[in-house]
């Protein structure tokens, strides 16, 4: 157990554990020691003098970002020598900076103008002209504004140490040091926006956002990144009906601070101009957009025949909709339709994950075990491209406990960087590798396991197996690719009981209606099989399945719409509804107005009413509504056997900079181009 000392912080006796330092000290117990450049998930700095602080028996002021605490020490934050000082050095900080707040981006919510209201001189002693330096753009989402900057290094140490990349440093030395990219001119870099979020100034602002908006003419909505399976809440920033951005600022969420590209930029898909506003209907003459009504009028009559002559259905899901809507159209589909013929893009083995842990009670990993877990193996998975935050996870906890790190992969990652060994495997060669690093793994104090596509069937089955053998606590994350891939296959969209695979159905020559939710199954070419099945397609846009269909339905985007999803790690959170776009309805919505039109009776088609439902009937699910409400909740779905599904098991391959059907719409995405702009891309890494 930590030695415990007592200390005294203006007039206030606090106990604190030895050695911690007296910012955080001070902070815990709601005294406020300001500075620019501490942060605590990074190294310490000590460069802007901001958190001066007077310790008694000391000669001079001291910094509370360095110094740690000790017992019987006495310290005054607020005196009026630590005023006098803070604001020399206020004074000193602005003795360059612009004062051009009013059209500064960070104007609102800028640390340094905060500081200067409370602490700064009303007018400077400095009469020499100020240096002016042009503003440069580094990349498509970061400008940076020289004469702003106050040489903290967060963005540098934000860089470096968290994201792993080292894309920014600092030139030159003393008045003149600056901070610089890693490409002469340009950033190379994984284009996160962590540096701009991180920034206490406006010296790095956002390409998305820049001169857009105020935070206050904002109307601030957390909810759920809707690319990659991580789970990360974003903050989306609305203002007269359209997102203007995203950001974690409030560090609430699984993700504290941490979101990538996607999930700080990427929103701007919602507002792409192809989006679809309106049913669409096949003519001889190409598409005709047409009405809700008639749209959902002939869906209707079109599954009411197919069903009452006996007609063969096939319903593809989606890994993008909400559990509700996943749980509802499974529903629809079996007890509405008659079919057992349901699936959706599986991109991990989930069914074989979840039959070799059957009976184990602690074998999930949540994203939170990826930061405490004494040792992470990391096998068939590009981690930093494809899951980004839990690649973060890992890399903090490499920072923060020195956690030992493994890596079984076909190529170079980003973990290679600090992992204790790493192994290169041929595909199909991911257990053998693993077994090679048995010696190791066996002294370790705690496991967790993280793997990919690449093992599946009988490899998962070997790498549980050679789990149980090691003799120490193992835990298991099985990766899917997209933010709701995990909720999919716990909702049942999936092909049970003798039902067809997604391939299956594609194939299958004898469909008489093929319904594809929120999918692009035939992305990359293709066509259905079934050259008389009625097609119905809902997406946001016009995707290569949707060219082939016969009713195009508009729907929402996970932005416009409330519910809850489940990331990679089982844990469930709710998503909330930020924007509507005019002539798009959620699918759950679509589901139940089909539902009625059809006289099926499958239940309330509210959110709420849905979530209700699957606490009753979803084991692990019966999750508290009030907890919920409250941040993410681990599922428990460990129960019993899972019969072997049909049908071909493989992730899309996404990179950091692509996300299934939506990356052609992301002009941000599209706008960037990154190395590696791969998996295993070597020393882009």
């Amino acid at each position: 157990m930590a030695d415990i000392v007592t200390l005294t912080i203006d007039g206030k006796q606090i106990q604190a554990e030895k050695g911690k330092l007296l910012i955080e000290v001070a902070r815990q117990n709601g005294i406020e020691v300001p500075a620019f450049c501490y942060h605590e998930d990074y190294t310490l700095q000590a460069a802007c003098r901001m958190c001066l602080v007077e310790i008694e028996k000391t000669p001079k002021l001291q910094v509370g970002c360095t110094t740690p605490v000790a017992e019987g020490m006495v310290v005054r934050t607020d005196s009026d020598i630590v005023k006098k000082a803070r604001k020399g050095t206020l004074e000193f900080l602005l003795t360059n900076h612009p004062l051009d707040c009013p059209v500064c981006d960070k104007g609102g919510e800028c640390e340094l103008q905060d500081m200067v209201f409370r602490y700064g001189a009303g007018e400077s002693r400095f009469v020499e002209r100020k240096l002016h330096v042009d503003e440069k753009q580094w990349s498509p989402v970061v400008y940076f504004d020289a004469p702003r900057c106050i040489l903290c290094y967060r963005c540098v140490r934000a860089c470096d140490e968290g994201m792993g990349v080292g894309a920014l440093g600092v030139g030159n030395r003393g008045a003149i040091s600056e901070i610089v990219p890693n490409h002469q001119d340009h950033l190379e870099c994984d284009e996160c926006g962590a540096c701009i979020d991180i920034c206490p100034v406006g010296a790095l602002t956002s390409g998305a956002y820049r001169y857009q908006t105020r935070p206050w003419e904002m109307e601030h909505v957390g909810t759920i990144c809707t690319h990659c399976a991580d789970g990360c809440k974003t903050t989306l920033g609305v203002r007269t009906g359209e997102i203007m951005r995203g950001n974690n600022r409030d560090r609430s969420g699984i993700n504290n601070e941490f979101l990538c590209v996607k999930g700080r930029y990427a929103f701007d898909f919602t507002k792409h101009p192809e989006r679809l506003q309106s049913p669409m209907m096949r003519t001889q003459k190409g598409y005709e957009a047409i009405s809700w009504s008639l749209a959902l009028e002939v869906v209707s009559t079109k599954f009411s025949e197919a069903k009452a002559r006996g007609g063969k259905f096939g319903v593809i899901g989606s890994n993008h909709t909400t559990n509700e809507e996943n749980f509802f159209l499974a529903k629809f589909a079996r007890q509405g339709l008659g079919t057992n013929n349901i699936d959706h893009h599986r991109t991990g083995d989930l069914a074989t994950f979840f039959d070799a842990l059957s009976g184990k009670s602690g074998a999930l990993a949540t994203t939170g075990d990826l930061y405490s877990a004494k040792a992470v193996l990391v096998v068939g998975s590009d981690l930093a491209q494809q899951h980004p935050f839990l690649s973060f996870q890992a890399r903090a906890n490499f920072r923060h406990h020195h956690a030992h790190v493994y890596a079984v992969t076909s190529g170079p990652v980003r973990e290679d960087k600090h992992a204790v060994a790493s192994v290169r495997v041929k595909k199909g060669g991911e257990v053998a590798g693993v077994e090679s690093l048995r010696d190791k793994l066996k002294a370790e104090g705690d496991l967790v396991i993280v793997f990919g596509d690449a093992v599946q069937g009988d490899a998962l089955r070997k790498l549980v197996a050679f789990g149980d053998s090691l003799g120490i606590p193992v835990k298991y994350v099985c990766l899917v690719d997209y933010s709701n891939s995990r909720g999919a296959f716990d909702m049942g969209v999936l092909p049970r009981d003798g039902g067809f695979s997604r391939e299956q159905m594609l194939t299958a020559t004898d469909l008489d209606v093929l319904w594809v939710v929120g999918a692009n199954p035939l992305k990359g070419g293709g066509a259905v099989a079934s050259k008389n099945a009625f097609v119905v397609v809902q997406d946001l846009f016009m995707t290569e399945t949707a060219k082939q269909a016969d009713i195009v339905l508009p729907a929402a985007s996970a932005y416009e719409k409330n519910g809850t999803v489940t990331n990679v790690c089982g844990e469930v959170q709710r998503l909330k509804q930020a924007i509507k776009v005019m002539g798009t309805k959620t699918d759950l919505e679509i589901f139940g107005q089909i539902a009625r039109e059809m006289g099926l009776n499958l239940g309330i088609w509210l959110p709420d009413k849905v979530f209700e439902e699957i606490r009753k009937n979803v084991h692990g699910y019966g999750v508290s509504p009030a907890l919920l409400a409250v941040g993410p909740v681990a599922t428990m779905p460990l129960n019993g056997r899972v019969a072997a599904l049909p049908g071909a098991i493989q992730s899309a391959g996404d990179t950091l900079f692509t996300s299934g059907s939506l990356t052609p719409y992301s002009a941000v995405l599209n706008a960037v181009m990154e190395a590696p702009g791969r998996l295993y891309g070597g020393e882009g890494q």
